[in-house]
């Protein structure tokens, strides 16, 4: 597939030029929502791009982002790409040590950091991060001795730099290649420390190119952008805007979706599965306070809704008796649901997590298209996605154009396109384990196609948890450190992929819970009795909330049980070198764990 541009900076630039008068965003200023047009996005992003170089940056130097999902987010990454830097993505629920770790590892001159909070953590840890030059902050406050600046001040230095230099910032863009670093995403790996994951100017390109050629969107929609931008995710929604020229309204908030819905009334929207997990949950727990009629007249209005559902995806539209039903299932429930969207969404996108068949097709009963794709970061993101005229539930549709996949023996779904990454930075171990010489990525995902061409995900070959709000978690880390932190722990197993939160399984060791119980004055109880001992499970409790402590709150363990016994090799739930085998005993306490999470996908 060919490509008209060079690099994302000279695809942004071109975007400014073709539409400088069309709205590029939306984003909330107090109560009201503040437009940029093309043309004020390309100024302020060449003022931020020119301070970033009289503050030092050089060419393909990492710039990093430490914030919450904001317009000036997209500002500074932008800008990044235009001074011809990479950007660092760090989310900023990461700790205070786990940045300090992605600035180091990337080699981070500059980082934007949204408030004081952000640059605490910053400043804490800045004997650690000895490349660091500046701090650019969105709304904190800046220091006397000029490290920490804010936005302002940088795009003030940046004016400065650019009457200085004259013709040095179209300079900088021209000179940009297509293999250049763009974008350094750290992604957790199963040791517990991130790998950064080296996405060059030609990945984004692609992934711009190839949703374009697909024809989803237009510049007559308009996109609401809520997903972090420091996931590949969202960062092909970014790159979708410029592409095509989507107008886009901005805010990170997730308390303020709704409300926010109501107001900017999008065609088409992106999220991870949780959001219509929690959107579902929250429509059929309404109707069911509603009482015995409303709960009947919804039941009614979904069977319906499911038939006319049937029939869509076999192409087909409700004629005679079932459409007048449908006609007044909409009217009476269906509309109110699809107002609380904004009433004018044309269909929704679910990727970083798989989505629930149910979910999907419990919101197209009620005429709210949900659209399931699928990528890895490592893939830049956009590889395989349905279409509004070709879906298929279940499925997370055919390749993208310019995406080629092939089955290993295993099962194991192997992709190869522009979009996949140059590599892990700094670990060429890792990359010869996710590429092959010819550069196919392993992703680590069994799968098998339809006759259609349509890719079913069917299991992970990799232990790796994926949340199905789109977070990666690496169990072995958070079990070896319990055990650390709970003397009478035998084993902890780690549970939550495809799930919305983390869980576990604990097990006592027999010869620590007989010697906590002789030290408790419990000796005559067995370990099945002191699993159920309270005084126990308290000090376990502990044990959990010390682990929590030190983890992002995606990987905190929300819920966990005490067995009665410990996994043993005879029982078939460890290896004979004691590692424990992960699906056996998932599919062993299988009623626990699904406890865990009773209510998520409630029955109509």
């Amino acid at each position: 597939m060919a490509t008209r541009y060079k690099s994302v900076a000279e695809m942004f630039i071109h975007r400014v030029r073709q539409t400088p008068d069309a709205d590029a965003f939306y984003y909330p200023t107090g109560s009201e929502w503040a437009t940029l047009k093309w043309k004020d996005v390309g100024e302020r992003v060449r003022r931020i791009a020119c301070g970033m170089r009289a503050l030092g940056l050089e060419d393909q130097d990492r710039a990093a982002i430490l914030s919450n999902t904001r317009i000036e987010w997209l500002l500074a990454d932008l800008a990044i790409n235009c001074a011809g830097g990479a950007t660092s993505t760090v989310y900023p629920s990461n700790t205070a040590e786990e940045c300090a770790y992605i600035l180091s590892d990337s080699s981070t001159v500059i980082v934007f950091a949204e408030d004081d909070k952000q640059i605490e953590k910053l400043q804490s840890e800045r004997a650690n991060t000895p490349s660091l030059k500046a701090i650019v902050t969105f709304e904190g406050r800046p220091t006397a001795d000029g490290f920490v600046l804010s936005l302002e001040q940088l795009e003030a230095k940046g004016r400065e730099w650019d009457e200085k230099n004259p013709g040095a910032y179209d300079a900088i863009i021209n000179r940009v290649e297509a293999d250049w670093l763009s974008t350094l995403i750290y992604t957790s790996g199963t040791t517990g420390q991130p790998k950064g994951v080296e996405l060059t100017h030609d990945c984004w390109l692609y992934c711009g190119e190839a949703i374009d050629q697909t024809g989803l969107l237009s510049s007559s929609d308009k996109q609401y952008l809520w997903l972090p931008l420091a996931h590949s995710f969202g960062k092909v929604l970014e790159m979708i805007v410029v592409r095509v020229g989507v107008p886009t309204a901005v805010d990170g908030r997730i308390d303020k979706i709704v409300e926010n819905l109501a107001v900017i009334q999008p065609t088409f929207m992106a999220a991870a599965p949780r959001i219509f997990e929690k959107v579902y949950n929250k429509v059929v727990a309404g109707a069911k306070d509603g009482g015995g009629l409303k709960y009947g007249i919804f039941k009614w209005s979904i069977e319906v809704g499911r038939q006319v559902s049937a029939l869509r995806q076999q192409k087909k539209e409700p004629t005679g008796l079932l459409a007048i039903k449908y006609g007044v299932a909409n009217k009476l429930v269906f509309s109110k649901l699809k107002a609380r969207f904004g009433g004018k969404i044309r269909f929704f996108i679910s990727g970083s997590a798989p989505l629930s068949k149910e979910i999907a097709e419990f919101f197209h009963a009620a005429d709210l298209l949900i659209l399931e794709g699928y990528g890895l970061t490592e893939s830049s993101a956009a590889s395989f996605v349905n279409r509004p005229d070709d879906y298929k539930f279940g499925s997370v549709g055919p390749p993208v154009p310019g995406t080629q996949i092939k089955l290993a023996e295993d099962g194991e779904i192997l992709i190869k396109s522009r979009g996949i990454m140059r590599g892990y930075h700094g670990l060429a171990e890792a990359t010869a384990e996710a590429l092959t010489p010819d550069r196919w990525l392993r992703t680590g995902d069994i799968g098998e196609l339809t006759a259609d061409g349509h890719l079913k995900i069917t299991d992970r070959k990799k232990d790796l948890i994926k949340t199905s709000g789109g977070k990666y978690v690496a169990p072995q880390e958070l079990e070896s450190r319990f055990k650390t932190l709970c003397p009478v722990a035998g084993n902890m197993l780690v549970h939550g992929n495809r799930r919305n939160f983390i869980s576990a399984l604990i097990t006592l060791e027999p010869e620590a819970a007989a010697k906590w119980a002789t030290d408790n004055g419990m000796t005559d109880k067995s370990v099945d009795e002191l699993a159920r001992d309270e005084k126990l499970r308290a000090f376990v409790g502990d044990c959990v909330k010390q682990l929590n402590a030190g983890l992002a709150k995606y990987a905190t363990v929300k819920k966990w049980e005490l067995l009665p016994r410990d996994f043993t090799v005879e029982d078939g739930l460890l290896t004979p070198s004691l590692k424990v085998k992960r699906k056996a005993v998932e599919e062993r306490y299988r009623d626990v764990l699904d406890s865990f999470y009773a209510g998520a996908l409630d029955e109509v």
